[in-house]
């Protein structure tokens, strides 16, 4: 994309600074379906409004569009604690707990270290598991152990990798960071105490269906050892994104499910230890991933399924005819990139 286009998208991405009001509401929460090892439990998830990550002003993600859901400033110790207990109303005790910043839940400019500690040690001992996203500059002890401390069970740090190619991470995601910054990352995650979690991107823009599965398989591979679980995150589109502006001149497509389908069974058998996971956002949508409109919701339910339960035999036994369309499309696709 033309670079005035590109500083277009990110000037536009972050919305008017919000009042009062607005900073006292948080984004969204709902509940869904989660596991803690073998089991089968419910998650709580909360999106607070917060100024969100630094590096959509910078230069920003080319697929994300979250700073749409910020207050376009940094919000208030009193701010983020009315959000909080206004979500802890509705909180039933869910033993798996998700927190999101649209950012850096550890960026003191996101959320400052005491409202942090505060909003974790709300779910302690009520919740088994709490998870929140960062990018690697902010995952070091001194930012965690207050939080490990504050929290009795397992803290998740989630970071979003995306691809462990640097050029895909530079070049096609505009990434500030490259891999080796994410895998030191979940060292010091783990070696405070905490379990490190990976996303990953399936088809960041200007890759092929065919090298999209790739890299997410080598990414799998390569990432494994450093990460306790492994999420595969199939780009759907965003407001104001790089991707949107590709999609609606028809230069770009979301991923197949298919697709997604292939990569996690390449992956699963080159994962080891690490859980491996996928829950697509917007699947069976035009802007999210999805196939011919027939087998989506069949495709999806074997999808949960195999995430949740860590089987993935069964995935190889989905069929639709419009599979044969992906297959022999994306056979005749290049794979020069990642190949």
């Amino acid at each position: 994309m033309e670079a005035s286009v590109a500083r277009t998208v990110a000037r536009d991405r972050r919305p008017p600074p919000a009042d009062a009001l607005g900073a006292s509401r948080y984004v969204n929460l709902w509940s869904e379906p989660e596991a803690i090892g073998t089991r089968r439990v419910r998650a709580f998830v909360l999106i607070l409004r917060t100024r969100g990550c630094y590096w959509a002003d910078v230069k920003g993600c080319s697929m994300c569009g979250y700073a749409k859901d910020t207050l376009g400033r940094s919000a208030t110790p009193a701010e983020l604690a009315h959000q909080l207990n206004a979500a802890l109303a509705r909180y039933r005790d869910e033993p798996y707990v998700k927190l999101y910043t649209s950012g850096s839940f550890l960026d003191d400019r996101e959320v400052d270290a005491e409202s942090r500690r505060a909003i974790v040690a709300a779910f302690a001992g009520r919740a088994e598991r709490l998870l929140f996203e960062t990018l690697p500059e902010f995952a070091t002890p001194a930012t965690l152990a207050p939080l490990i401390s504050a929290f009795p069970g397992t803290l998740e740090v989630a970071e979003g990798l995306e691809s462990t190619q640097e050029y895909v991470l530079r070049r096609l995601i505009n990434k500030g960071a490259n891999p080796v910054d994410y895998f030191e990352a979940a060292d010091r995650i783990r070696e405070a105490g905490a379990s490190p979690k990976g996303y990953l991107l399936l088809k960041p823009p200007y890759l092929t269906e065919r090298e999209a599965v790739a890299d997410v398989v080598r990414s799998v591979e390569v990432a494994a050892p450093r990460f306790d679980t492994l999420s595969v995150n199939p780009v759907h589109i965003q407001n104001g994104t790089t991707v949107e502006w590709l999609y609606r001149r028809g230069r770009y497509r979301p991923p197949w499910l298919w697709s997604l389908n292939d990569a996690m069974i390449q992956g699963a058998a080159r994962r080891g230890r690490a859980r491996l996971v996928t829950f697509p956002t917007a699947g069976g949508l035009p802007r999210g991933p999805h196939n011919c409109g027939e087998c989506d919701a069949r495709v999806l339910a074997a999808l949960e399924s195999a995430s949740l339960d860590q089987t993935f035999d069964e995935l190889a036994n989905l069929a639709c005819p419009c599979r044969t369309t992906w297959a022999t499309t994306s056979a005749l696709e290049p794979a020069g990139v990642v190949a």
